[in-house]
């Protein structure tokens, strides 16, 4: 495309990308849409509580033969096997213990020996939602926040609601049990599905039509070839990024769909799932923004699961093995795992530091904003501003240097098998490895005015 005049260019991107690609996406997921209405129709019948929960788990069955084919019988032996585990352990005090070990274990022997690494792939998604479902239920059955084990048809209409079968996000087993209830059909819920459903379009096409021009046509800077990796690295960073965004949208758009995702205060009823605050990653405060920011639903996930479960370790310890099981659930890839780990060490550097900072100068500059009436002396100084500023500048540094692994040019079969460990040293070492000496900098530092 360097050789097109810049209309040609427009209307080659528009004849030969965004149109084929908005065709495709369509194709793709209309049937899932259907589906998720379907059932939102049928529980608005005076039907019985187990038929309801065994149409959802048809519907869930049914949308995961459409995207897995016979390969979903994977998915679905890791819920049976979840079930059976939660029946065993049903007088058990640790029952969310026994199901994170066997989910674990399952997930080991699937990536290492059961399963093809592309088959297995392909599953990641669906493996992760069935995962973070049965251990949540397994810990809110501990904690009491749950009178009993669901029965079987209840458990399996909560593992495959087909609102969040495919794509998520992970929601409670109460979130479901609401959804099952069928809140009646109205124009705000009608708005927040097509609201995330054009989100979901618009990232997709950013994704796949226009992050890899970025600095080519719609921002021309590649004339500076000192900058070209890097300009390169933050098209790959934006293009994943909006991949996952476009992810992110459709599952708030199937899930409400389906009948969830919605909050109620006495007679007041909000459709306010979100899954994903694209503005907070990519114009972020801090990377612990982004983290929080990237999957709501996920993160609230990994604090209330892992993070507060390990805190008894340490803080420092907590963060790396909140970001070792996300890593664990997203699959046993070399290049995901040194993304996920080395988020764990930057934002734990990045937390610490500003958390230096805002006692030494009595300022907000803490990694998360502070709330209104802060006991904080500086809080809207210009010299704080920057300095927050600076942050959110080293911040988006950071998720291009680790979004390069994420090459926008790789072989589809490279993406579908996962990147190797000398690709992933090979990318780095093109950008001198430099956000990881940046954070040791600003840990040294951090120790240093300790």
């Amino acid at each position: 495309m360097a050789t097109f005049t810049r209309q040609e260019f427009y209307q080659q991107l528009l004849q030969g990308c965004m149109i084929p690609t908005a065709q495709q996406g369509l194709e793709q997921i209309w049937l899932l849409l259907l589906i998720c209405l379907a059932c939102r129709l049928l529980w608005r019948l005076p039907l019985p509580g187990y038929a309801k929960h065994l149409s959802t788990v048809v519907g869930g069955f049914y949308a995961l033969h459409h995207f897995f084919q016979l390969q979903m019988v994977w998915v679905v032996l890791l819920s049976l096997l979840c079930y059976l585990v939660l029946f065993l352990c049903r007088h058990s005090a640790h029952r969310g213990v026994f199901l994170s070990i066997t989910i674990l274990i399952y997930l080991l022997m699937g990536e290492m020996h059961m399963v093809d690494t592309v088959t297995w792939h392909k599953m990641r998604g669906a493996q992760m939602i069935v995962a973070m479902k049965a251990v949540s239920l397994g810990f809110d059955l501990d904690r009491g926040e749950l009178p009993a084990v669901p029965s079987p048809v209840e458990f399996m209409g909560y593992i495959y609601f087909v609102g969040t079968a495919i794509f998520g996000p992970w929601s409670r087993f109460r979130s479901y049990l609401q959804a099952v209830e069928s809140r009646a059909l109205s124009l705000p819920w009608l708005r927040k599905v097509s609201r995330s459903l054009l989100l979901s379009s618009i990232c997709l096409l950013v994704s796949t039509c226009i992050a890899p021009y970025l600095f080519s046509y719609f921002i021309p800077l590649y004339g500076y070839r000192q900058l070209r990796k890097w300009l390169r690295a933050y098209e790959s960073a934006i293009s994943f990024h909006f991949s996952s965004y476009f992810v992110g949208f459709l599952s708030e758009a199937t899930a409400t769909l389906a009948g969830a995702g919605f909050t109620e205060e006495k007679d007041n009823l909000k459709w306010d799932l979100t899954v994903s605050r694209p503005l907070n990653v990519e114009l972020p405060r801090s990377m612990v923004e982004v983290v929080t920011s990237w999957n709501l639903p996920m993160s609230s996930w990994l604090n209330s699961y892992v993070f507060k479960n390990s805190l008894q370790l340490g803080t420092f310890s907590a963060v790396i093995v909140t970001y070792a099981a996300s890593a664990l659930l997203h699959g046993l890839s070399f290049h995901l795992a040194a993304v996920l780990l080395s988020l764990g060490f930057i934002t734990y550097v990045e937390h610490v530091l500003r958390k230096r900072l805002s006692v030494i100068f009595d300022a907000c500059l803490l990694s998360k904003r502070c709330p209104p009436g802060c006991p904080h002396r500086h809080n809207t100084n210009l010299w704080v501003r920057l300095l927050n500023l600076l942050f959110g500048a080293l911040a988006v540094f950071h998720l291009a240097y680790l979004g390069s692994l994420f090459d926008m040019d790789a072989d589809d079969t490279v993406e579908e098998q996962g990147y190797s460990m000398s690709y992933t040293i090979y990318k780095w070492s093109e950008l001198s490895w430099a956000s990881h000496w940046v954070t040791f900098g600003c840990w040294v530092f951090y120790r240093l005015i300790g």
